[in-house]
Protein backbone atom coordinates (compact mmCIF):
# COMPACT_ATOMS: atom_id res chain seq x y z
CA UNK A 1 0.00 0.00 0.00
CA UNK A 2 2.90 2.00 0.47
CA UNK A 3 4.73 1.22 -2.42
CA UNK A 4 1.51 2.67 -4.75
CA UNK A 5 0.94 5.55 -2.46
CA UNK A 6 4.87 6.56 -3.06
CA UNK A 7 4.67 5.94 -6.74
CA UNK A 8 1.69 8.29 -6.98
CA UNK A 9 2.91 10.70 -5.53
CA UNK A 10 6.20 10.55 -7.48
CA UNK A 11 3.91 10.86 -11.26
CA UNK A 12 2.25 13.94 -10.19
CA UNK A 13 5.28 16.21 -9.20
CA UNK A 14 8.43 18.05 -10.78
CA UNK A 15 11.94 17.55 -9.39
CA UNK A 16 14.19 20.55 -8.21
CA UNK A 17 16.38 19.61 -11.11
CA UNK A 18 13.17 20.08 -13.73
CA UNK A 19 12.14 23.09 -12.32
CA UNK A 20 15.25 24.81 -12.78
CA UNK A 21 15.62 23.49 -16.63
CA UNK A 22 12.22 25.41 -16.78
CA UNK A 23 13.58 28.48 -15.67
CA UNK A 24 16.33 28.41 -17.37
CA UNK A 25 14.48 28.27 -21.00
CA UNK A 26 12.28 30.39 -19.62
CA UNK A 27 14.69 33.29 -18.58
CA UNK A 28 16.90 32.25 -21.99
CA UNK A 29 13.66 32.97 -23.69
CA UNK A 30 12.53 35.61 -22.31
CA UNK A 31 16.00 37.80 -22.64
CA UNK A 32 15.94 36.83 -26.28
CA UNK A 33 12.49 38.36 -27.19
CA UNK A 34 13.40 41.29 -25.33
CA UNK A 35 16.96 41.81 -26.91
CA UNK A 36 14.96 41.52 -29.89
CA UNK A 37 11.96 43.95 -29.41
CA UNK A 38 14.08 46.44 -27.84
CA UNK A 39 17.30 46.58 -30.34
CA UNK A 40 13.69 46.51 -33.04
CA UNK A 41 12.24 49.59 -31.54
CA UNK A 42 15.38 51.35 -31.25
CA UNK A 43 15.86 50.73 -34.94
CA UNK A 44 12.41 52.20 -35.98
CA UNK A 45 12.73 55.20 -33.85
CA UNK A 46 16.69 55.86 -34.67
CA UNK A 47 15.43 55.58 -38.33
CA UNK A 48 12.16 58.07 -37.17
CA UNK A 49 14.96 60.44 -35.76
CA UNK A 50 16.62 60.34 -39.23
CA UNK A 51 13.54 61.03 -41.40
CA UNK A 52 12.61 64.01 -39.00
CA UNK A 53 16.59 65.37 -39.54
CA UNK A 54 16.63 64.70 -42.64
CA UNK A 55 13.52 66.26 -43.81
CA UNK A 56 15.09 69.74 -41.78
CA UNK A 57 18.08 69.49 -43.77
CA UNK A 58 16.66 69.55 -46.95
CA UNK A 59 13.82 72.15 -46.37
CA UNK A 60 17.08 74.50 -44.64
CA UNK A 61 19.22 73.56 -47.74
CA UNK A 62 16.60 74.55 -49.98
CA UNK A 63 15.95 77.61 -48.33
CA UNK A 64 20.04 78.87 -48.23
CA UNK A 65 19.99 77.85 -51.70
CA UNK A 66 16.90 80.16 -52.72
CA UNK A 67 18.62 82.65 -50.96
CA UNK A 68 21.50 82.71 -52.86
CA UNK A 69 20.10 82.06 -56.36
CA UNK A 70 18.72 85.43 -55.95
CA UNK A 71 22.17 87.39 -54.65
CA UNK A 72 22.42 90.51 -55.82
CA UNK A 73 26.38 90.57 -55.01
CA UNK A 74 29.06 88.31 -52.87
CA UNK A 75 30.74 90.24 -50.31
CA UNK A 76 32.85 87.45 -48.70
CA UNK A 77 33.22 83.88 -50.15
CA UNK A 78 35.45 81.15 -47.85
CA UNK A 79 35.05 77.66 -47.68
CA UNK A 80 32.48 77.61 -44.56
CA UNK A 81 31.33 81.28 -44.24
CA UNK A 82 29.65 83.58 -47.20
CA UNK A 83 28.06 86.96 -46.86
CA UNK A 84 25.86 88.28 -49.70
CA UNK A 85 23.26 90.90 -50.31
CA UNK A 86 20.41 89.19 -51.17
CA UNK A 87 15.95 88.94 -50.26
CA UNK A 88 15.45 86.59 -46.96
CA UNK A 89 12.08 86.64 -47.30
CA UNK A 90 9.65 86.93 -50.49
CA UNK A 91 7.40 90.38 -49.13
CA UNK A 92 10.94 91.78 -48.25
CA UNK A 93 11.15 95.02 -49.40
CA UNK A 94 14.91 95.48 -49.46
CA UNK A 95 17.86 93.16 -49.82
CA UNK A 96 19.96 92.04 -46.92
CA UNK A 97 22.81 92.28 -45.88
CA UNK A 98 23.01 88.19 -45.15
CA UNK A 99 26.21 85.94 -43.63
CA UNK A 100 26.28 82.89 -43.63
CA UNK A 101 28.75 80.41 -41.30
CA UNK A 102 29.25 77.75 -38.90
CA UNK A 103 30.05 77.96 -35.18
CA UNK A 104 33.68 77.86 -33.84
CA UNK A 105 32.64 73.86 -32.85
CA UNK A 106 31.39 73.21 -36.13
CA UNK A 107 28.37 72.03 -34.94
CA UNK A 108 26.05 74.76 -35.65
CA UNK A 109 24.84 77.03 -38.62
CA UNK A 110 24.00 80.22 -38.40
CA UNK A 111 22.58 83.11 -40.34
CA UNK A 112 23.61 86.85 -39.48
CA UNK A 113 20.63 88.95 -41.24
CA UNK A 114 20.69 92.81 -41.44
CA UNK A 115 18.23 94.86 -42.81
CA UNK A 116 19.35 97.84 -45.18
CA UNK A 117 17.74 101.46 -46.07
CA UNK A 118 17.29 100.62 -49.18
CA UNK A 119 18.88 98.40 -52.30
CA UNK A 120 22.75 98.40 -52.37
CA UNK A 121 24.34 100.96 -54.11
CA UNK A 122 22.30 103.68 -52.28
CA UNK A 123 21.35 101.43 -49.04
CA UNK A 124 23.44 101.14 -46.02
CA UNK A 125 23.22 98.47 -43.51
CA UNK A 126 20.92 99.42 -40.45
CA UNK A 127 23.06 97.98 -37.71
CA UNK A 128 20.70 97.97 -34.75
CA UNK A 129 18.17 95.70 -36.84
CA UNK A 130 21.06 92.90 -36.67
CA UNK A 131 19.42 88.97 -36.04
CA UNK A 132 21.42 86.04 -35.59
CA UNK A 133 19.16 82.64 -36.72
CA UNK A 134 19.89 79.42 -36.39
CA UNK A 135 19.63 77.40 -39.61
CA UNK A 136 20.55 73.89 -38.57
CA UNK A 137 21.89 73.29 -34.76
CA UNK A 138 22.88 69.75 -35.12
CA UNK A 139 25.44 70.09 -37.91
CA UNK A 140 27.83 67.26 -38.78
CA UNK A 141 31.26 68.29 -40.52
CA UNK A 142 32.45 66.14 -43.38
CA UNK A 143 36.19 66.08 -43.69
CA UNK A 144 37.01 67.43 -46.85
CA UNK A 145 34.52 68.75 -47.82
CA UNK A 146 33.64 72.49 -47.25
CA UNK A 147 29.97 74.20 -46.70
CA UNK A 148 30.16 76.37 -49.48
CA UNK A 149 32.31 75.34 -53.26
CA UNK A 150 32.20 78.49 -55.62
CA UNK A 151 32.36 77.09 -59.25
CA UNK A 152 33.47 79.76 -62.67
CA UNK A 153 31.42 80.24 -65.63
CA UNK A 154 32.56 76.35 -66.49
CA UNK A 155 31.16 74.55 -63.55
CA UNK A 156 34.76 74.14 -62.34
CA UNK A 157 34.89 74.68 -58.36
CA UNK A 158 37.58 77.59 -57.83
CA UNK A 159 39.64 77.42 -54.78
CA UNK A 160 39.65 79.91 -51.60
CA UNK A 161 40.84 82.40 -51.30
CA UNK A 162 39.03 84.34 -54.39
CA UNK A 163 40.43 87.58 -55.23
CA UNK A 164 38.12 88.62 -57.72
CA UNK A 165 35.12 87.58 -56.54
CA UNK A 166 32.97 88.57 -59.53
CA UNK A 167 34.21 85.33 -61.36
CA UNK A 168 31.88 83.14 -58.89
CA UNK A 169 28.83 82.28 -61.11
CA UNK A 170 27.71 79.51 -58.86
CA UNK A 171 27.53 78.33 -55.23
CA UNK A 172 27.67 74.13 -54.05
CA UNK A 173 26.03 73.95 -50.60
CA UNK A 174 26.83 70.58 -48.99
CA UNK A 175 25.16 70.50 -45.26
CA UNK A 176 25.60 66.71 -43.29
CA UNK A 177 23.85 65.53 -39.75
CA UNK A 178 24.89 63.35 -38.04
CA UNK A 179 22.64 59.76 -38.47
CA UNK A 180 21.30 58.13 -35.16
CA UNK A 181 20.59 55.10 -36.61
CA UNK A 182 23.88 52.47 -37.18
CA UNK A 183 22.00 51.05 -40.87
CA UNK A 184 21.93 54.52 -42.20
CA UNK A 185 25.75 55.46 -41.36
CA UNK A 186 27.58 58.13 -39.75
CA UNK A 187 26.09 61.22 -41.29
CA UNK A 188 22.97 61.77 -43.19
CA UNK A 189 24.42 64.55 -46.54
CA UNK A 190 22.81 66.48 -48.88
CA UNK A 191 24.37 69.04 -51.57
CA UNK A 192 22.52 71.51 -53.91
CA UNK A 193 24.00 73.57 -56.72
CA UNK A 194 22.89 77.54 -57.72
CA UNK A 195 23.64 79.55 -60.45
CA UNK A 196 23.89 83.34 -59.22
CA UNK A 197 20.83 84.93 -61.43
CA UNK A 198 20.47 88.47 -60.44
CA UNK A 199 24.37 88.89 -59.66
CA UNK A 200 25.37 92.42 -60.14
CA UNK A 201 28.36 93.84 -61.35
CA UNK A 202 28.29 97.50 -60.46
CA UNK A 203 28.01 97.15 -56.57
Amino acid sequence: MSRRNTARVNSHGFTLIELLIVFVVVGVISTAAYTFFNTSINQYLALQKDSLVFGDLATQSQRISNVLRGASDITLAKDNEITVYAYFAPNDTYVSLIRYYKSTDGKVVFADLTSMTANPPVGTPIISSKRTITILDSFATVTGVNLFTYLDASGIPIATPINDLHIIKGIRITMAVPSASPVTGSNTTISSQVSLRNRKTNL
